[in-house]
This record gives C-alpha cells, structure tokens and sequence, in this order.
C-alpha cells in the first residue's frame, strides 16, 4: 500500500481527530478511507441519477405501472 501525508492545519486536525472518536474509526487514515469511498459512491450515484435524467422515460408511473412490480415482485418471493 502506498503512502499519502497530509498536512492539515490545527483546527482541522482536531476536527478529524473528534470525528475519528466519534465515529469509532481506529485512524484518522480509517477515517480519511471511509471518506474517500463515501465521495466515490456519491459521483457514482450522481452518474446513474444524471444518466437516468438525460434518459426518455419507458413508460408512465401510473397505478398501472405500480400494481405491475407489485405482481412482478411477489412473483420472485420464495414461498
């Protein structure tokens, strides 16, 4: 694994420092990892939703629609 310092000024240090604690992680690096892949699932959810938005719509969302993945879902449900 390779390695990144930061340097960060007092303030933020504390900061990273009590959200360590707060948040049960062992290291400010723990800590700086679950942000990072946090940040990496936010612009992939950000992709699928700009990638839907830009997409024509198949068919309406009406009750139709609905009662439809109703049937569909309970049709999959082990018994």
């Amino acid at each position: 694994m390779s390695r990144t310092n930061i340097s960060l000024p007092d303030p933020m240090e504390t900061f990273v420092d009590e959200r360590v604690e707060a948040r049960g992680h062992g290291s400010s690096s723990e800590y700086a990892r679950d942000l990072i892949r946090k940040d990496g699932d936010r612009q992939r959810l950000r992709g699928l939703l700009l990638g839907g938005a830009e997409s024509s719509p198949a068919e309406p969302a009406d009750a139709a629609y609905f009662d439809t993945l109703r049937a569909r879902i309970k049709g999959r449900r082990p018994s």
